[in-house]
Formats: structure tokens, C-alpha cells, sequence
């Protein structure tokens, strides 16, 4: 039966990278806006402003007919305070406003109001005015139609979002006082005003984006001549504590002269510039307001996300160093006991006629001359069986039988072999002569079940090789070593691995339940009490795919059967000895680096591409290259102490963009199709009827 694998997951992932990536974008480059807050562009007024305009009052209507300029009423002071709202000095502002029982106007910034929506709201519970200050704080005298456009439906939503409310006031960006007005400025009131919005300036600035001392704001801020004032301040934008401790000074200043306190369209004689906001507007700027929080949210956590994936990569290449130092002190040197327990080796093989000779042949001369091998031809169409028996050693028995899967090839041979220490090897791996003794060696503690070899990679031509070759020895190596000194090897790979007899029968032999039957029968072992090791000097080649496709089916194979082998013995963390530190020590490990972290992969490499390319944070370029150095001298490291050339790590560094990912991906792969219930594209073979294995013995 050939099950099909799901494909719906790989267009979810697609969506969330997009949807990060778009939040990545609104959140740091269209929320930061075009400019400073709280400066202004001084310039003279040209040829195409009215004089009505350029030498009238603080307010310009362009909304229908000639333009009118409305002047403040003589005796009254407009507070005004742009650029908020912020969570910090807002509310110290309000309180010394609510103290003085002073009314003023805010002109907001729609990004800050998606992000801070409860400051405005109590703005407007306090009775204060709210105009608009664009969404960005962008220079509308420069932007395009599209852009102010753009600008003032954001913000007009937002608003509405917060506080249910629209209203007709705007100041525009970097606006100053009348005389100030240039052509640009001109045309961009002439826009505004055809949108609907009262254009409002102000009559005196308080400069406080600049001021040393509070006074100096009062001192700015101060009418000298009892006219109307329409006062320019700041409550967000950067640092206003000087603006906070100015402004009850200035309040006691300018009623000791007899000012009079009102919001803005009183102190020009308009009418209320705010109305309740239809109820889609008001839906529709809640929505986006919650759209804004969620993408202001997104660069953060992915700092966060970035920051704790560096925190545990480091920390587990430090592990990983620290225990292969200690797993060499501990194992060297190793002297072969003399007389060895005999050892049966066991090699399934299905259509393995080009390599079964070469691997029998290696284990005849493996270190153990009373060795037993026995070939299991599980069904093979071509001539496996005959190339076995070619070698033509009195040693060397084959057993044929119909295509059950290697687990029950696995458990023909134990069952034929005729020794109680049982090698199991590939039939596409060639031991390295010694290999067999040394894993026979290790059966000399009664308290060993099984012994996992060091497999390295054979075929190193091409890229793909060679990026798996680093692999071996750097991941799996190194991991295995940690795992032999936690005291709980999770996988005897099936390339190379001896086991007791007796340690098999407690399992009940090689299981099926799942793809990585080497993992399986691993973590059973620790869990019957048995403790698995691992021997580094026991060398094996291996042949490893020499194609992408070949190498995915590979490890979808493997991560898929961890992942069953990983539910199968969950129980093993509250269980004590050898099964605890299975379950406490080992399985943590699994989940959280070869799990985990791989699910994380995708959105840290698409954070730090953005941050590369649109040169947002510098963040990403050095985390990479701090990773990219540590792993490099972990590989050497690894290199050298599995005795292997150094010439190959100029590969590690495009190994961990590409290789890396692709590896990444087949995890979340195996983790889809185990969520979704479906199993991998893997051929079983069909029922047969009950058939007894033939045995054919070599002849010398």
C-alpha cells in the first residue's frame, strides 16, 4: 500500500513566510515613517500663496471656494501637541492638563494610535481634541496624491478604531506658522482640503524637540502681545520631560496674563471638526488597528526568536565540543580482549548485488576469524543472492526469502545466526578491518546491549557527498559521543551495530511499528535496562544518495521514523536507570535540537534575509557569521578527531545555507504528514503467505 503524503502544509508554510515577511516590512519600514518627529522645514513663502494665507491666522480651510484663513479669538491660548500619542509622556501631559483643568488638542500619529489605542481614547474621555498628524509622520508638501491619500484614510481609520469618532483637523508634518507656507505646502493644503480637512498651523512654537531647559519652552511658547495663540508642542517623538516640566509653568504664566484656555476649533470659532464614525469605519480601523499590533509584534519576537535559536545553537555547540574532548579522554585506549565472544553478523539486502560481495568480504576480514555471516535476500530481483555467494567462504550463509521489509530480514538473521553477539551491517556498507572486534569488544560488559559503530561516508564525489560527509562527522559523530556519555544512545545506525542476543529477545526483536527500526530497537534497549554505547574506532563506509530526490525520500524516512520511535517510548521520561536517562536526558535533546529548532529555521533565515536586504538591523549578518566561524572550528575539530582531512571545510558555510534548509524543510515535512495522520511514500510489500527462508551455504 502506497499512502499519499499531504500537501497542503508546504502552502501553509508559504503563507506564514509571507505573512511574516509583510509584517517584517509594514512593521519596520512603512511604520517607521519619512523623517525626524518634531522638526520643521523652514522656508519663505512663494509666489502661489495667497497673501490672505501667507499673512492670516493659523487655520486654512481649502475645502470649497476661496481659501479662508481663520485667526485665534484676542485673550486665547490653544495648546496643541503633535507627534503622539506616546505611552510615556501622554499620560503625564494629560494629568498636569487635568490638574490645571486646561483643554488642548493632540494631533496623532496614526501609527502610534494603532499601537497606544487607549491613550487616545483617553484623550477624548478627558475632553480633549484630536486632529490627525498622518500615519507616518510623513511631509505631505513632498509625497505624492496617492501617498497622501494613503496617509489620511490609515489614519482616519485608525482613529475611527479607537475612539468611534472622525474629525476635520489636520496638521500636516513638518508644517510651522503661516508666513512659512511655500508653494509645496500650498498645493499639499489645496489637496487636503479638496479630502475634507481644516489645515492647521500654529502661532507660536515652543521648540521643544530642541530646548535646553524647560524655560526656554515657556519662553517660546509665551504670546508678548495679548493676541490670540495657537502653541506648537510635542508629546511624543523622543524625550519630552522637559516638555512635561514646562508645561505647568507656562499654563500659571499665561493665566497670570489673563489667557484663557480652549481647544482648538473654539479658539477659531469653528464648530465641533469631530463626528461619530459610520460603523464600517469603525469596524474597519479596529481591524487594522489589530493588523498593526500584530505586525509591531512580529520584529521583537522575531529578535526574541533569533536571539534564544543563537543562545541554544551556542550552547549546544559548546556541549557538543565539551563532550567529544570528554568521550576521547575517557575511551583511549582501547585494547581488543583476547579470546572475543564469537559474533554472528547479519546483512539484509534487497537488489544490493553490486555492493554484497565488497560487504561480506570486509566482514570476513572485520577482526573475528570464527565470524558467522548470514546474507538475508529479502526478495531481491536481481542477483544479490548469487554475488553473496560468490565469496565462496565456509563462513558465508544465505537465506532467501519473500520481500517482508528489513525489520523482518533483520529477524531471519538474528534467527539463523549462530553466535550471541550479532553484528548488523547494510549490505551497501564495507567495515574497516578491526571494526567487528572492536564491536565484539564492548560485549564484554555484561551490561551492554548493543554497540553503535562509526559510520563515515564512501562515495565522497560530488557536492551532495561531501555535504553529508561533513554531516557524519560532524553532527552525528559529535552526537553520538554526547549521547554515550549521557548514558542513553537513542539510535544504533544500521550501518553499522552489534547486539546481544538476549538484549534482543527482551524487546521481542526488531520492531516494525515504525521507519527507523535502528532507533526504535535503541531506545527499547534502554528501556529493558540495557545500556547502548558507542564506539568511534569502529569504522564503517557507507554509501549515501547522490541525489536531492534520493537524499530527501532518505531523510523523510529517518525523521518520520524518530518521530514515531519518539512517541512510541514517551513514557521513558518518568521511568528510572538507564530508561530515565533516555527519557529525561536523550529525548529532550531530540526535541528540542533536531524538532524544534528546525520549525524555527525557516522564519530566522527569512528575518535575516530581510535585515540583509533592506539593511533594517545588522543583527543577522552578525549572528550568522558568529555561527558560521564557531561551527567552523567545531568541524575542524570533529575532523581531526575522527582522523579525517581538512580540505573539505571550505564546504560547511554554503552547507549551512543550503544543505542546512533543505534539511530543515524535510522536518517540517515529517512533522506535517505525522500531524495530518498520513504516513511517507514508502513501498510496502504486500502480504504473502508464510513461506520458510532457504538457506544456502557458501562453498569454498
Amino acid at each position: 500500500m502506497r499512502a499519499v503524503s499531504p500537501r497542503g502544509h508546504w502552502w501553509l508554510l508559504t503563507g506564514v513566510l509571507v505573512v511574516f515577511m509583510a509584517a517584517l516590512f509594514l512593521a519596520t519600514s512603512v511604520l517607521r515613517g519619512t523623517g525626524g518627529p518634531g522638526t520643521v522645514q523652514e522656508q519663505e513663502p512663494d509666489g502661489l500663496v495667497p497673501r490672505s494665507v501667507s499673512g492670516g491666522g493659523p487655520v486654512i480651510d481649502t475645502r470649497g471656494g476661496p481659501p479662508v484663513s481663520l485667526g485665534v479669538h484676542p485673550g486665547t491660548v490653544a495648546l496643541t501637541f503633535d507627534d503622539g500619542p506616546d505611552p510615556a509622556w501622554t499620560p503625564q501631559i494629560l494629568r498636569v492638563l487635568h490638574e490645571k483643568r486646561v483643554p488642548a488638542t493632540f494631533f496623532v500619529v496614526g501609527r502610534h494610535v494603532a499601537e497606544h489605542p487607549e491613550v487616545v481614547r483617553a484623550q477624548t474621555a478627558a475632553g480633549h481634541e484630536v486632529g490627525l498628524h498622518t500615519f507616518t509622520h510623513a511631509d505631505l508638501a513632498t509625497a505624492p496624491v496617492w501617498q497622501t491619500r494613503l496617509e489620511l484614510a490609515a489614519s482616519r481609520a485608525v482613529l475611527a478604531g479607537a475612539t468611534g469618532e472622525n474629525t476635520t483637523l489636520l496638521r500636516p508634518p513638518y508644517s510651522s506658522m503661516p508666513d512659512a507656507v511655500g508653494d509645496r505646502d500650498w498645493h499639499a493644503a489645496l489637496r487636503t482640503g479638496a479630502l475634507g480637512y481644516l489645515t492647521v498651523l500654529s502661532t507660536h512654537d515652543g521648540l521643544d524637540w530642541e530646548a535646553h531647559t524647560p524655560q526656554d519652552i515657556v519662553d517660546g511658547a509665551t504670546p508678548k502681545d495679548g493676541r490670540g495663540a495657537v502653541v506648537l508642542l510635542h508629546d511624543g517623538g523622543g524625550d519630552r520631560s522637559r516638555t512635561v516640566a514646562a508645561l505647568g509653568p507656562l499654563i500659571d504664566t499665561l493665566k497670570a496674563r489673563g489667557y484663557r484656555f480652549t481647544t482648538l476649533s473654539e479658539a477659531v470659532g469653528l464648530p465641533p471638526p469631530t463626528a461619530q464614525a459610520p460603523a464600517f469605519d469603525y469596524w474597519f480601523g479596529t481591524a487594522l488597528i489589530g493588523l498593526i499590533q500584530a505586525a509591531v509584534a512580529v520584529p521583537p519576537a522575531a529578535a526574541g526568536l533569533l536571539y534564544a535559536v543563537a543562545l541554544l545553537t551556542t550552547a549546544r555547540l559548546l556541549l557538543l565540543a565539551a563532550a567529544a574532548a570528554a568521550h576521547r579522554r575517557r575511551t583511549r585506549p582501547q585494547t581488543v580482549p583476547v579470546p572475543l565472544p564469537r559474533v554472528s553478523a547479519v546483512v539484509p539486502a534487497h537488489n544490493e548485488e553490486a555492493t554484497i560481495a565488497s560487504c561480506v568480504r570486509a566482514l570476513l576480514e572485520g577482526g573475528c576469524p570464527n565470524i558467522d555471516v548470514v546474507v538475508v535476500d529479502d526478495g531481491s530481483t536481481d542477483g544479490t543472492a548469487a554475488a553473496a555467494l560468490a565469496v565462496a567462504d565456509p563462513r558465508v550463509r544465505v537465506v532467501t526469502r519473500p520481500n517482508r521489509g528489513k525489520p523482518a530480514a533483520l529477524n531471519t538473521g538474528v534467527a539463523h545466526a549462530a553466535h550471541d553477539v550479532i553484528l548488523m551491517v547494510d549490505a551497501d556498507t564495507v567495515i574497516a578491518p578491526g571494526a567487528a572486534a572492536r564491536l565484539a569488544a564492548a560485549m564484554a560488559d555484561p551490561t551492554v546491549g548493543a554497540v553503535a559503530g562509526n559510520t563515515k561516508v564512501a562515495n565522497r564525489a560530488g557536492l551532495l557527498p561531501l555535504w553529508q560527509h561533513l554531516e557524519y562527522v560532524m553532527s552525528f559523530g559529535l552526537e553520538r559521543r554526547l549521547f554515550d556519555l549521557a548514558g542513553a544512545s537513542p539510535t544504533v545506525p544500521g550501518a553499522i551495530g552489534a547486539f546481544r542476543r538476549s538484549a534482543l529477545a527482551s524487546c521481542g526483536g526488531i520492531s516494525a511499528d515504525t521507519l527507523a527500526e535502528d532507533t526504535d530497537i535503541a531506545m527499547a534497549l534502554c528501556r529493558r535496562g540495557w545500556r547502548v554505547v558507542y564506539r568511534g574506532d569502529a569504522h564503517a563506509h557507507t554509501h549515501v544518495p547522490t541525489t536531492v530526490r534520493g537524499l530527501w525520500h532518505q531523510r523523510h524516512r529517518w525523521a518520520y521514523g524518530t518521530l514515531q520511535s519518539l512517541w512510541k517510548h514517551r513514557h521513558a521520561v518518568k521511568e528510572t536507570g538507564t530508561a530515565g536517562h533516555l527519557g529525561r536526558r536523550t529525548v529532550p535533546y531530540l526535541l528540542l535540537f533536531q524538532l524544534a529548532l528546525p520549525l524555527a529555521a525557516p522564519l530566522m533565515d527569512a528575518a535575516a534575509l530581510y535585515g540583509l536586504a533592506s539593511g533594517t538591523t545588522p543583527v543577522p549578518a552578525l549572528t550568522w557569521t558568529a555561527f558560521s566561524l564557531a561551527q567552523l572550528a567545531l568541524a575542524a575539530y570533529a575532523l581531526r578527531t575522527d582522523d579525517e582531512t581538512l580540505r573539505h571545510l571550505w564546504l560547511l558555510p554554503l552547507q549551512q545555507i543550503a544543505y542546512r534548509t533543505a534539511l530543515c524543510l524535510v522536518t517540517i515535512h515529517a512533522l506535517a504528514t505525522a500531524a495530518l495522520g498520513a504516513s511517507p511514500r514508502w513501498r510496502h510489500p504486500a502480504p504473502a503467505p508464510a513461506e520458510t527462508p532457504a538457506v544456502h551455504p557458501a562453498t569454498a
